[in-house]
């Protein structure tokens, strides 16, 4: 089994010092929020995690997700946990008092979810959605049907599912067949087949609540034509309490290669009885609540992963002796953290690890702000770099996840192939994380088409940072920092510059620069998260020494090691596409 301690001093380093968000600090609500009640809910996050739910990630592979009789049956263990779990309630950390919640900001609730996914990301998936449908109903759902679902599913006690796919349909939604005929009430009649919908069914909670894309009869085609759907697997009577079983099966579960805890369905639903969320035709605008906020949720559980590989690799490169280093003064084998190639694989995965929590830290206080500020333009401002990010943190985020278990596993040798340490699981859950909520390619490309070219946030946002960076290279230890930043902007407004000019006459280079553009944009965001970082380390160092001789080690690390990876994309990707266009594949 794999070992996971959550990095609450590292999460605390942020919410005690790196909220520096302006706008944040005005939300009325959060004012009472203070360090002392953060850190206490995240030891008790921590305890629980690393007591009640890692061993379940072992259990989960081992005997996964079972489809018997038309029932779906969790991992033993699954059921007490969850039990646990919704006793505590952790479900519903940030949600609205109104319907039951703790009303904690997205700040804490996200390091709340980089640790669950540490700890099993199959375990977390049962109520990770639970958590989109909330918001999802919140925001677009009547007052009717707020009172009737949110407080079970805030509680727990009823989960949530996104129903979007079908098997000729994608990330091509207008191609979505499910129809929806309107009745003489207020419901519909629902009928047709989605596929990979995670946690479809399950026996943990008593009721499951589906959020599905239709169309109603005579609704325009393509994705002007689709409408969002409530559709409970047992009818909710008006009194709260569940009835009889609603017309939606499960036909079968996915075998797959990770995450076998988790079951991944197929759903067909058959006259069943559902309410429309939001306005008729209106349904991808409403859904996509849901869908942004889990993409970026989708980004940490590719961090959490990230988090327990790195902490395995460490502590299995501190225990095995494997030849001597440099140096050495030993007559036998030296431990391999000794050796330099080593500590190189373990610093890449720790400066990206640090550098990515910083940023997902600062995208959750804009989330925050574009949820709860008074100001309109300022929570418009603040939606709009929360937006601009969205693509980033979901496909960055997984695809060094990806690096960072993959290296991991090199870390442990022969010994990270097989089963009996763990970390191969690691690699093979977090697999899914680029391809689920929308393939990392897409996000590239709805990055680049629908966020920097037609949309004019990427230079409010450039321009928020460049004026930060003045005021760092005023303090004498950030210079050089500054100057290798500046450097790397300059770099990324020429590929903007560049991505514009061709959009005109050569769309072909633009898409084939698309992933280039977002790891480049990924990894400066990564080193403005940096800079803040060192800017507090350098003010606190007498304060903490070792802490921040640590956090300014990291620092020059990425900052040497790291982000000249920016150079070898932004050259790869202006030779443009012609000799991958003329390719003949036949």
């Amino acid at each position: 089994m794999s070992i996971y301690n959550a990095p609450v001093e590292e999460m605390m380093f942020l919410f005690d010092h790196l909220k520096d968000n302006k706008n944040y600090k005005e939300i009325d609500k959060y004012k009472e929020i203070n360090s002392e009640l953060v850190k206490d809910v995240l030891q008790q996050a921590a305890k629980i995690n690393q007591e009640l739910i890692l061993p379940l990630a072992k259990i989960g592979d081992e005997k996964p997700c079972v489809y018997e009789n038309g029932v779906v049956r969790s991992p033993p263990g699954y059921k007490e946990a969850y039990k646990k779990f919704i006793e505590d309630g952790w479900t519903s950390l940030s949600c609205d008092p109104k319907y039951g919640g703790q009303g904690m900001p997205k700040t804490v609730s996200t390091f709340f979810e980089e640790m669950l996914s540490s700890s099993s990301l199959s375990f977390k998936l049962y109520s990770e959605l639970s958590i989109g449908a909330y918001n999802c109903i919140l925001h677009h759902g009547d007052e009717k049907i707020k009172n009737k679902f949110l407080p079970k599913i805030v509680e727990g006690k009823w989960s949530g599912t996104m129903c979007l796919t079908e098997s000729h349909c994608g990330t091509d939604l207008g191609l979505l067949k499910t129809k929806a005929v309107k009745q003489n009430d207020d419901s519909y009649k629902i009928t047709g087949q989605k596929i990979f919908i995670t946690s479809g069914d399950h026996d943990l909670t008593e009721n499951i609540i589906h959020l599905v894309l239709a169309r109603v009869p005579g609704s325009p085609n393509g994705t002007k034509g689709i409408s969002l759907f409530l559709v409970p697997k047992f009818i909710v009577k008006d009194d709260g309490t569940v009835g009889s079983r609603n017309g939606v099966n499960t036909g079968s579960i996915e075998t797959k290669m990770g995450i076998k805890g988790s079951p991944t369905c197929v759903l067909n639903f058959e006259n069943a009885i559902g309410y429309m969320i939001g306005p008729e035709n209106k349904g991808l605008s409403s859904m996509f609540t849901m869908m942004n906020l889990e993409r970026i949720v989708v980004g940490i559980q590719g961090l959490g992963i990230s988090e327990t590989a790195y902490q395995n690799a460490l502590s299995y490169a501190k225990e095995r002796k494997q030849g001597k280093a440099n140096n050495s003064k030993n007559k036998d084998a030296d431990f391999i953290i000794e050796h330099a190639d080593i500590r190189r694989s373990l610093m890449n995965m720790k400066s990206l690890i640090e550098g990515q929590r910083s940023l997902a830290f600062w995208v959750s206080q804009q989330i925050d702000v574009s949820l709860n500020h008074k100001d309109p333009k300022i929570k418009q401002t603040a939606n709009d770099l929360v937006s601009m990010m969205t693509p980033l943190i979901k496909s960055f985020f997984t695809d060094t996840g990806m690096e960072i278990t993959n290296d991991a596993i090199q870390v442990f040798g022969g010994y990270g192939y097989t089963k009996d340490q763990g970390i191969e699981q690691l690699f093979r859950d977090n697999r899914i994380t680029p391809i689920y909520e929308g393939t990392n390619s897409v996000q590239a490309i709805d990055l680049v088409y629908r966020k920097i070219l037609n949309n004019k946030i990427f230079d409010k946002y450039i321009s928020q940072i460049t004026n930060e960076i003045r005021e760092y290279d005023k303090i004498t230890e950030l210079t050089l920092f500054v100057q290798k930043f500046q450097k790397y902007i300059e770099l990324l407004n020429n590929f903007t510059s560049w991505i514009g000019e061709k959009n005109k006459n050569s769309k072909d280079d633009v898409s084939a620069a698309c992933n280039d553009y977002l790891k480049v944009l990924g990894y400066i965001s990564l080193a403005h998260s940096w800079l803040k970082i060192l800017k507090v380390s350098y003010e606190k160092l007498n304060t903490n020494k070792s802490f921040y001789e640590d956090k300014i080690n990291t620092g020059k690390y990425y900052f040497d090691k790291i982000l000249p990876r920016v150079q070898s994309h932004y050259l790869s990707a202006v030779t443009g596409s012609e000799s991958m266009m003329k390719a003949d594949f036949n």
